[in-house]
């Protein structure tokens, strides 16, 4: 076996994927694709020169919440047979002795991941019109999805989504306070933010919810459309307009001064505007949209607690210097004015302290 990276103990996990994949031939190659801040994901090539990707847990630094392998893998595994695209799964290993964490197996999808600026513009102009075209396309198909009839039921809470997230990420910027004190600085405004949230929560519907659905998280093929969706760490059960809120909340237009709450490509000229992707999910799903400004509120709310945890993280010498350090103190930054941002939509509602 060859081609060790870190999470892997290749001839360990080797071995197991010949042992348990039909199609697989060794020996295997592994190649880290991404990781560090999320679940680590690895390319693997066999002997035969078929590819599938490995998805585990990072080596340190797991919040006790996140980095759930089986959750990902029933949520890819009950979509495969729908209209969503996503990876088809091969394998899971339930056994942590393999290589330090449960893990498992999927296809691997071609295509490129719009992560960010750069990547947008290596996308051939053409294509940008389609690939915002297609990704609403896509969710709107995730969202008209039963959770019960894809056999996810068990996973339908009685309790609101928007509760149980604001707990969550409530009580875990606090804990990352405590582990970096500098943080805390920070906290009055997110608990204000909190609080409103908490006050004016709207009738939430039930679908399901992926999480941190955006184009760093799709793969697209050349003319646009979207071949797979990645990343299902944090899906869940609850209102689907969480994740519109989210991408629009990350969708920042050409020329546009906005806080994203993550990076894109949608600042390139063409890949459509935040106004004309929300109105095409109105359109095509049948949803009323109206209480979108609250679901972006929320999104940025959430980022900023999202991104005091990495910076806590990092800082506190829980995960290795990939050169994401600078990033994480970059991000702390980004998270005070991302509370701003998320206290001003709500008073531009009439909700305010």
């Amino acid at each position: 076996m060859s081609g060790a990276e870190p999470g892997i103990e290749p001839a360990a996990v080797g071995r197991w994927l010949v042992e348990h994949v039909d199609a697989l031939v060794g020996p295997v190659e592994f190649a880290l694709i991404s990781g560090g801040r999320s679940n680590l994901t690895y390319r693997v090539t066999d002997a035969t020169g078929r590819r599938y990707a490995l998805r585990r847990p990072p080596t340190g630094g797991v919040l006790s919440t996140a980095h759930d392998m089986q959750r990902e893998w029933r949520f890819i595994s009950a979509l495969a047979p729908t209209a969503v695209p996503v990876a088809a799964p091969v394998a899971f290993c339930a056994d942590p002795e393999v290589t330090g964490a449960e893990f498992y197996l999927m296809g691997f999808v071609d295509g490129q991941v719009l992560g960010d600026h750069a990547a947008g513009l290596a996308v051939p102009p053409p294509a940008r019109a389609r690939a915002g075209e297609h990704l609403i396309e896509v969710l709107v198909a995730l969202h008209a999805l039963d959770p019960v009839e894809v056999g996810l039921g068990d996973l339908v809470r009685r309790t609101g989504y928007v509760e149980r997230q604001l707990r969550r990420w409530h009580a875990q910027v606090h804990a990352s306070a405590a582990e970096l004190p500098a943080l805390a600085e920070g906290l009055p405004l997110l608990d204000e933010v909190h609080d409103l949230l908490a006050a004016h929560v709207p009738a939430q519907r039930t679908g399901i919810v992926h999480g941190d659905y955006r184009p760093g998280n799709l793969a697209f093929g050349p003319d646009g459309s979207v071949r797979g969706v990645f990343d299902w760490e944090l899906a869940t059960t609850g209102d689907p307009l969480a994740d519109l809120g989210w991408l629009a909340s990350s969708w920042v237009d050409p020329g546009e001064d906005g806080e994203a709450t993550t990076p894109g490509p949608s600042a390139v000229p063409g890949f459509g505007r935040r106004a004309e992707l929300v109105e095409r999910y109105a359109r095509l799903s049948g949803r009323d949209v109206s209480d979108l400004p609250y679901w972006v509120a929320f999104a940025r709310w959430r980022s900023a607690c999202i991104g005091a945890g990495v910076q806590a993280r990092y800082l506190a010498g829980h995960m290795a210097d990939d050169g994401y350090l600078a990033e994480a103190r970059a991000r702390a930054e980004q998270g005070a004015r991302l509370g701003e941002a998320a206290r001003d939509a709500l008073s531009e509602l009439g909700i305010r302290s």
